[in-house]
């Protein structure tokens, strides 16, 4: 870890020899930035790291969505007197912990449905130093998660001259419950997408307050990985967020493929309240948050994602790009090389017939063309054709289109990744580059593995020169980008906006450089596929 020439403490003061208690910008006197920062709707004091970046904690975005609140969108949160602490993180949202075993383990949490904050790092010297802000949205299937997990921490970014910001939103049935006596209440005629307006409410939050923790609002970078990759893809898709941010990073995670509608997760949503006994909305919002997980664990029908209401997204994503509706800012996209590793590997006793029967059900008339494309002769090939074509189907095609359209349609440029840096630890013959495995990388967080390892996961990394290497470079790449919408810089390798026609995609791993082609007919198969699903129902 780095250190400033310069410690701050509460108060204003910098310590050190013949340093004055203020600094002077622009021939005019400017107050160094403390642990005590005003916001709009009061002060929070958080602390001084030992790097010198300002680390604040639990700062409310919104009103806690609690009682009469639960399943309506964020309202504004109440001002405070005084001094609020910023030292603590918050509770995560509620969420189901993970079982014994899991590959992503939550760990043990505090989880509660007052869960709307959001944490801030910053090593701005003082206000008015307006560096590029990088908000980062957390995965999870947007089921678990949280903006506090420490693979997240921001100091390392802020180093580098970011004010990193990571928050929460609301999950699961909390978050995507929709019902027609919530839509009907609304005013708007729409439920459901609470957890994607969570997000909004944080964005707007980020646009009235960053700037007094030395961020610059108009340089706002929105990034997150797998469900925070979806919700980067929401957020670019969605009206309402337009203006609030003017970057977008998205790490293994695209909603290209038809959207659920609302009538349909309404009715869902009236079995879910079926299940809770609940006769109306009172006894809904009357229910403990357990009882409503439990109610909702029986739901097959729909996962609790992000809906096509008319209001939050007046169309599935994909037709809100491919018509240029989007909201056009600079884009880097990108998955990994062994996505499916730790999430869709099949029962050990698939066979080849089992395959056969799961791409007719999946894909019908394209059953064949998928098979030409993911081969097994035999029961072994089987079971890794099987998570591999379920992988590139969630993952590496979602990325592409995403790119695909954002250059066909929008007028800001696009680029690719293609992480395939394999981990050293105790499992990785096993896991490859495993879904997530680039994260603690983009942000120069390797030397947190062991603090990792104790919150979430056996890992158990061994860190060499090569990794050491890809962290600093793809921190630099990132830093770059929210700074300038450009990642490249000095001693960088060229990474070039991407173009269909070249296909050229960043390869990041054991060597850096631009590769072509990369799956091209296997993602051309799921092009045919979706365009007859879209054309055909």
């Amino acid at each position: 870890m780095s250190t400033k020439a310069t410690t701050r403490r509460a108060g204003g003061t910098i310590l050190g020899a013949g340093f004055a208690l203020t600094l002077a910008c622009g021939g005019e006197q400017v107050e160094p930035l403390t642990t005590t920062v005003k916001t709009e709707l009061g002060s929070v004091e958080g602390q001084a790291l030992e790097s010198g970046v300002l680390k604040f904690a639990g700062v409310p975005f919104a009103a806690p969505p609690v009682d009469d609140l639960r399943w309506r969108p964020p309202q504004p949160a109440g001002a405070w007197e005084g001094s609020r602490d910023a030292t603590e993180f918050s509770a995560s949202c509620w969420q189901p912990l993970s079982p014994p075993g899991s590959f992503y383990n939550t760990g043990e949490i505090e989880r509660s449905e007052d869960c709307l904050y959001l944490n801030v790092w910053t090593g701005a010297e003082h206000a008015e130093a307006a560096l590029p802000v990088m908000v980062w949205i957390h995965g999870g299937g947007l089921q678990t998660g949280s903006g506090s997990t420490l693979l997240y921490d921001g100091e390392s970014l802020a180093e580098r001259g970011v004010v990193l910001v990571t928050i929460n939103y609301r999950l699961g049935p909390m978050g995507f419950l929709a019902h027609a006596e919530l839509s009907a209440e609304n005013e708007l005629g729409a439920s459901g997408n609470y957890g994607i307006l969570d997000q909004i409410a944080a964005l707007e939050w980020v646009q009235a307050n960053i700037a007094a923790f030395g961020g610059d609002p108009g340089r706002v970078t929105i990034f997150g990985e797998s469900a925070g990759s979806w919700s980067v893809n929401y957020l670019t898709a969605t009206p309402l967020a337009a203006g609030l941010f003017h970057r977008a990073i998205g790490h293994s995670g695209g909603i290209f493929w038809p959207m659920p509608q609302l009538g349909d997760a309404e009715s869902e949503g009236a079995r879910i309240a079926e299940r809770l006994g609940a006769g109306d909305l009172a006894a809904m919002r009357a229910a403990t948050a357990a009882e409503v997980y439990e109610a909702a664990s029986a739901s097959e029908a729909l996962g609790f994602v992000g809906v096509s209401d008319g209001h939050v997204f007046p169309r599935d994503i994909h037709d809100l790009f491919a018509t240029g509706e989007q909201n056009d800012v600079d884009t880097i996209v990108g998955f990994n090389s062994d996505e499916g590793t730790a999430l869709f590997a099949g029962p050990a006793g698939t066979t080849v017939a089992d395959y056969r029967q799961l791409l007719a059900d999946t894909y019908g008339d394209h059953a064949d063309a998928m098979f030409a494309v993911y081969p097994a002769e035999n029961d072994a090939q089987a079971r890794v054709a099987a998570y591999e074509n379920t992988a590139d189907q969630f993952f590496a095609w979602q990325m592409r289109t995403w790119a695909r359209l954002q250059n066909r349609t929008g007028q800001r440029p696009v680029r690719m990744y293609f992480f395939s840096r394999v981990p050293p630890w105790d499992e990785a013959d096993a896991y490859g580059s495993y879904h997530a495995a680039e994260i603690i990388y983009a942000f120069d967080n390797l030397h947190r593995s062991g603090d990792v390892r104790d919150e979430i996961g056996p890992f158990n990394h061994a860190w060499d020169e090569t990794d050491r290497a890809l962290a600093d470079t793809m921190a630099r790449y990132w830093v770059n980008f929210a700074a300038s919408g450009d990642p490249n810089g000095d001693g960088l390798p060229d990474w070039p906006v991407y173009d269909p026609d070249a296909d050229g995609v960043l390869e990041l791993g054991d060597k850096i450089g631009v590769i072509q082609g990369l799956l091209k007919d296997r993602l051309d198969a799921f092009d045919a596929y979706y365009e007859d699903l879209r054309a055909n129902g």
